[in-house]
């Protein structure tokens, strides 16, 4: 059996104060891991960076400014090896977390300046990294001619992709590593503006086929708003509780859209009038929101057959169909039971 696996290993390489990144890994000119993934990348920091710590880039810009970035792959292998390249703009993932990696499909529309807009990676995607050499790689940014205030955020994307799996081998099992970095960018431009959180809709909806709940909140500012709590009560009409949680360390990218999935497990979804009543705050900002929803029969039903919390068989069906089991296999023992001593009886009188 031929078992193909893919392995993600991501580096955001860098953790500002308040921006809410998270260091996955060592800096990429260390060596941790480094033999099993085979490459790793570093920033060239320019004069403009804002904190010259830092090994992401984190850039004071100007109106229409433009400016060349340099970020170095080394590969530690024996042999050529083969990266591509992206820039991805940052969003808000259904975790409440920044992200870098996967491409957004879709954008708030208060997002008026993408990253992957305003800085274009020059060359072609896929550059060839020579045996235990370097390739360095460039990429233009171009600031709106329009004045701009705020923070613009994304992540310069590398991705190793000349790993093949090798001839399948019966009874063996084959796997393909794909690893992949990422180097965050970040541009402050004019003065940065206060943040504003809002409530957009809430509907009833699905979370990877889970059914439950969702509130879209939405950072309509180009400011990260970061380490968010949220505690959230959802109540029908007449006041009877139907879900309460509490989540904290969101982190909202600028102008970006948070669907918060309120999972509701084998409870189903059911057509009525609500009210979400929702409290946001970290250190700096507070938010309080009450809401009014409907669910209808029509959503009900979709995201009840949808789901996949009602398609397992609980523990109490198991022991119920066990106890008709072993119900229809005694009956059926005693019947055997009396149908050979009936037999044997007939045989006795004759």
């Amino acid at each position: 059996m031929q078992i193909q696996m893919k392995r993600w290993f991501v580096v955001a390489l860098g953790v500002a104060l308040g921006i809410g990144w998270g260091t996955r890994a060592q800096a990429a000119k260390q060596t941790t891991n480094q033999n099993a993934i085979g490459f790793s990348v570093a920033a060239t920091i320019p004069r403009n960076q804002l904190d010259q710590k830092q090994s992401y880039f984190d850039l004071k810009m100007k109106t229409g400014q433009t400016q060349t970035l340099k970020t170095t792959i080394y590969n530690s292998t024996n042999r050529d090896i083969e990266v591509a390249t992206a820039i991805h703009t940052a969003y808000t993932n259904t975790n409440g977390i920044i992200e870098y990696v996967q491409p957004a499909k879709t954008f708030d529309a208060s997002l008026k300046v993408k990253m992957s807009d305003v800085t274009k990676v020059n060359g072609p995607a896929k550059v060839t990294v020579p045996a235990k050499g370097l390739k360095v790689v460039t990429a233009k940014v171009t600031m709106p001619a329009k004045p701009f205030h705020g923070v613009v955020l994304g992540g310069w994307y590398f991705k190793r992709v000349d790993q093949k799996v090798t001839g399948a081998v019966k009874g063996t099992t084959n796997i393909s590593n794909q690893y992949s970095y990422v180097i965050g960018l970040k541009y402050t431009s004019g003065k940065v503006p206060a943040p504003v959180l809002k409530l957009d809709k809430v509907k009833a909806g699905l979370a990877n086929s889970h059914r439950g709940i969702i509130p879209y909140l939405r950072n309509t500012s180009a400011v990260i708003i970061p380490k968010l709590k949220l505690s959230t009560t959802i109540s029908k009409a007449d006041g009877t509780t139907v879900k309460k949680a509490t989540k904290e360390n969101v982190q909202l990218a600028p102008n970006s859209t948070f669907k918060y999935p309120l999972l509701l497990g084998d409870q189903e979804l059911k057509a009525g009038r609500y009210h979400l009543h929702m409290v946001a705050k970290n250190q700096d900002h507070r938010w309080v929101f009450d809401r009014d929803f409907t669910i209808s029969k029509q959503d009900a039903k979709h995201y009840n057959q949808k789901s996949v919390d009602n398609r397992g068989i609980s523990v109490i069906w198991f022991i119920v169909l066990g106890a008709l089991a072993m119900l229809v296999i005694g009956l059926l023992l005693i019947w055997l039971f009396f149908l050979i001593r009936k037999r044997k009886q007939r045989k006795t009188d004759d």
